[in-house]
């Protein structure tokens, strides 16, 4: 399951790092200041390049990343719809969130009311580092850097080593978009190598960031994030195990469905997903146990390589930490190129956390055995910060409510009877989790509501009407929707 030789791309010097992000500086407020058909011209551009050249960049994926070419053309797809989807966010301005609230002599509080005038503006340079795992859509144009310029924000991509040739050739593309529609220069840049992150991270006109990788990256990232002599945002997407619960009726009734499901959740893409269920409560002596093990020996699903060596080492360490425990054990699996199965009860899980709530990225996960519902719903109140939980079911009883409440608790996504390595992006979506799922509990990466991590609030008060950003001024010249003393109004 090793991963693929890369070709190296030099790394970014110091002064060109220094130079990119103060071309961001310079480019952040006639980029802000676009209209916003423009700002929406630039991520259709984006988009229709990435279409246009699929025949080119799906190979190049292909050999840095030995992602299978229809799980590329898939994340492609996603990519330039997102973007696209990002396109509408901007145009109907309702990411503005604009407030009025016209002066009140009367206003009931006590004293009168001044004008105010409320409305989101861009932070300004955001850092997005791309994850290795999603080369197209978690990477130079995904969906950190759609949010970043569609919040107004210019965006500097540290490229990801593990498809540095694929970051190139799609970073000309977003040149070549960033170029056409007029868009001020250094509104996009791409940088290469670990140091070259950390410079522009720490630079002191870089005004957020974004991160999606291991824990411990992230975590070290943050914390750099956080020392700054001025802290700035850091949206950091960490690490999940994912937890599934099966109750007894579900076990029962959905023994073939589940077995199949977690086995495909677990192969899909080498295991290698945010989501990919880690942990797998289960009834002792549930039918889909036996299942699971009949159909891994007589039908196992090939996983493919992993991206790389690095993430292969990973994998086996996280493997290995969770084995070495003495009552665990192998349902099935783990040859190579095949998932690997490993079980233990929900009393071990319980009384050895930190070794067995542990992330594998990779196509392995952990079953646990529980005896009965208290046990079952003291695992599910144990749980750690997660990006999503997922409860199988057969109907809406105590036990399942309770689940749900606890799931809730723990995670930014909740699924019922449905498989978590599905993220569609839409209006609704929410892809995030408290600690250490991410570092923004409050915020998602996917979906339209991702603009909001790159936007601030700003109230005028008594500022004269033409002198106001025009989403505020009295005749509202963009159509913008807006909240008038309280009301929604155009």
């Amino acid at each position: 399951m090793t991963g693929s030789m890369v070709e190296s791309v030099a790394d970014t010097t110091e002064d060109e790092v220094d130079a990119i992000v103060r071309a961001a500086a310079g480019a952040a407020a006639p980029w802000a200041a676009l209209e916003l058909a423009d700002r929406a011209r630039v991520l259709r551009g984006i988009a229709d390049r990435l279409d246009a050249q699929a025949a080119e960049l799906i190979p190049l994926a292909m050999r840095e990343t030995h992602l299978s070419e229809p799980r590329l053309v898939g994340e492609l797809k996603r990519t330039s719809f997102q973007l696209r989807l990002f396109t509408q966010t901007v145009l109907d301005g309702e990411f503005l969130d604009v407030r009025i609230d016209a002066a009140d002599a009367d206003w009931p509080m006590g004293a009168p009311r001044p004008d105010l005038r409320r409305m989101n503006i861009p932070l300004g340079p955001v850092v997005n580092f791309a994850a290795s795992n999603f080369p197209f859509a978690f990477s130079v144009a995904g969906g950190d850097t759609a949010a970043a310029l569609a919040a107004g924000c210019p965006v500097i991509v540290k490229a990801s080593p593990g498809h540095p040739m694929l970051s190139r050739a799609v970073g000309a593309l977003v040149d070549a978009a960033v170029a056409e529609a007029g868009a001020p220069r250094g509104t996009f840049g791409l940088v290469f190598g670990r140091d070259a992150g950390v410079q522009a991270l720490t630079h002191p006109d870089v005004a957020a960031a974004a991160f999606t990788g291991s824990t411990a990256g992230g975590r070290a990232l943050y914390d750099l994030a956080s020392r700054r002599p001025v802290p700035i945002p850091f949206y950091g997407e960490l690490g999940s195990i994912n937890p599934v619960f099966v109750t007894p009726d579900a076990a029962e009734a959905q023994t073939e469905e589940i077995a199949t499901g977690l086995l495909t959740a677990v192969s899909t893409s080498a295991g290698q997903l945010c989501t990919k269920p880690g942990l797998v409560a289960v009834p002792a002596g549930a039918p889909v146990l036996g299942k699971l093990a009949e159909l891994i020996r007589t039908r196992p699903m090939p996983t493919g390589q992993l991206l790389n060596d690095a993430i292969a080492d990973g994998f086996a360490r996280a493997v290995e930490q969770v084995r070495a425990h003495p009552d665990v054990e192998v349902l099935g699996g783990g040859e190579s190129d095949e998932a690997l199965l490993l079980i233990t009860t929900a009393r071990t899980v319980l009384a050895d956390r930190d070794q067995l709530m542990h992330e594998m990225f990779g196509p392995a996960t952990l079953l646990a055995t529980y005896q009965d519902t208290a046990e079952l719903l003291e695992l599910a109140s144990a749980l750690d910060g997660q990006l999503t939980v997922s409860v199988f079911g057969e109907h809406a009883d105590d036990t399942a409510r309770a689940l749900l409440t606890a799931a809730a608790s723990a995670a930014g996504r909740v699924l019922w009877n449905s498989w978590p390595t599905g993220l569609s992006v839409t209006y609704a979506q929410q892809h995030g989790g408290p600690y250490p799922a991410t570092t923004a509990p409050g915020s998602t990466s996917v979906g339209t509501a991702a603009i909001a991590r790159f936007l601030r609030p700003v109230a005028y008060q008594s500022v004269p009407d033409d002198l106001l950003p025009p989403p505020l001024r009295a005749q509202n010249p963009l159509a913008v929707p807006r909240s008038v003393n309280g009301a929604r109004a155009q």
